[in-house]
């Protein structure tokens, strides 16, 4: 503790800051953000070596190493391809600076540690992960019962016999429905964006 109240104090630490939306074109990640499909950033916090910054349709991570190398490397997280799991908040003690953010996007665990003072935006933004990994939680149960029910009712087409339905006609016509109706479903439950969320929680 005594080592972290020192970093603290010399300004070594990594305490993240959540960067106003009005510097947002400031920033690093700014430059990533697909402005031209609609995508809008609705929170972003910078540390000394990174930036988290949270779109409505993904996470992008602009990851410096360390603070003192000027060499970066970019992740993008998608919402619709890198499910979030793991929500958590872990809020500041009576001597603490930071309060820390924690989740599993996709299969990579992040932590972020954030300065106290932003404790208000990071509830929010609390809010918001844990909506969404909820929601895709659900989205993903609701799109295997519709994969189930597909089955099933192809299992059941192919019992039903008939002299006007050949097996290579009966066969083209379910795979072809069985496609299209899956590409509908699959649409329907991989959510690509999430403003609702954002909206919600964070622009009240």
């Amino acid at each position: 503790m005594l080592k972290k109240l020192a970093s603290d104090a010399l300004g070594l630490s990594d305490i993240g800051m959540v960067i106003p939306k009005s510097d947002f074109d400031k920033t690093e990640s700014d430059d990533f953000v697909m402005h031209e499909s609609g995508e809008v950033i609705y929170l972003l916090i910078k540390t000394k070596a990174d930036e988290y910054c949270f779109t409505n349709q993904a996470l992008i991570h602009v990851d410096g190493q360390n603070a003192i190398s000027k060499k970066r490397l970019l992740r993008r997280y998608d919402y619709a391809y890198f499910p979030i799991t793991d929500v958590a908040l872990e809020t500041a003690g009576t001597i603490d600076l930071d309060v820390e953010i924690k989740f599993t996007i996709g299969n990579t665990p992040l932590s972020i540690d954030i300065h106290k003072k932003f404790a208000t935006e990071i509830k929010d933004l609390y809010k918001v992960i844990h909506a969404m990994s909820i929601e895709m939680k659900e989205n993903t149960k609701k799109y295997e019962i519709a994969q189930n029910s597909l089955n099933y009712a192809a299992q059941s087409i192919g019992k039903i016999e008939s002299r006007e339905v050949t097996p290579a006609s009966s066969f083209e016509a379910i795979t072809r429905f069985a496609k299209d109706w899956m590409i509908d479903q699959k649409d329907k439950y991989n959510k690509k964006d999430f403003t609702d969320l954002f909206e919600l929680y964070i622009n009240q």
